[in-house]
């Protein structure tokens, strides 16, 4: 059984762009496995059809440590493409609705995350100035290296992990839909908080059996929610506008 995901006016590459994602996160070493591609042409992409079960604890726990290696399996920079993706920019949103998503092979992750993340999203988002000055706030600091940390390498990221996007099957947690790229492990697990993820506490457990985090991450959080919340102002509108602040204020908080 297929699934087949078709938009006729669809970017150019963008079902290539998602395929070879898709590949990609696969192809890590005891991690977690993405659907299955079948075929992919301009206009759609045929996938492995999946059949999704009431998530249990203990595959939130074996999800985490899966995560955990995926993201150890690196990538060539931070904001670097899949190896076998050598167009410039990605896609990341809806199907109806995507953005583009630039790629970088940057060596400092708040740079990259200021500059091909952050402030695509500020020039299109329509802001209120305390939000707008805040975001700018963060902007500067990533910039400066302040949430830089050399012990952070870069990891393969899903890129787009909201839970909407884990797919809890009956051999265990299988990731879709991904806007895959090298980034920060923290981001990944940030968006799966972002709108709720089941058993997000044995999930977190589990990654840190295999990958403990750094000290204080959680206080990060908001940090890297904030590219997604700003996505979302930029798609949907000003409803999402308070959690932006909220996010951008936690991280101006972090010591």
């Amino acid at each position: 059984m297929f699934h087949v995901k078709r938009h006729a006016h669809a970017p150019d590459g963008f079902f290539r762009c998602e395929a070879v994602g898709l590949q990609w996160l696969s192809s890590a070493d005891g991690g977690v496995p993405a659907v299955r591609v079948i075929a992919v042409d301009e206009h759609s992409l045929t996938l492995e059809r999946l059949t999704s079960v009431a998530p249990l604890r203990a595959d939130a726990l074996a999800f985490g440590a899966r995560l955990a290696r995926t993201h150890a399996a690196g990538a060539d920079g931070f904001g670097a493409p899949p190896p076998a993706w050598t167009v410039p920019t990605g896609f990341f949103g809806p199907l109806h609705q995507p953005l583009p998503m630039s790629y970088s092979h940057d060596t400092s992750w708040g740079r990259f995350y200021a500059e091909q993340r952050l402030v695509p999203m500020l020039e299109r988002a329509r802001l209120a100035p305390d939000t707008r000055a805040a975001v700018d706030d963060v902007v500067s600091r990533c910039t400066a290296g302040v949430f830089d940390d050399p012990d952070e390498v870069p990891c393969r990221l899903h890129g787009d992990l909201w839970s909407g996007n884990v797919m809890w099957t009956a051999d265990g947690v299988v990731l879709i839909d991904p806007a895959a790229h090298g980034g920060h492990r923290e981001t990944d697990l940030a968006m799966l908080a972002l709108f709720g993820c089941p058993h997000l506490e044995a999930v977190l457990e589990g990654y840190q059996q295999v990958s403990p985090l750094a000290a204080g991450w959680r206080d990060r959080v908001g940090l890297h929610q904030l590219y997604p919340l700003l996505v979302h102002v930029v798609l949907f509108g000003s409803g999402y506008e308070r959690q932006t602040l909220a996010a951008a204020r936690s991280a101006l908080a972090v010591s």
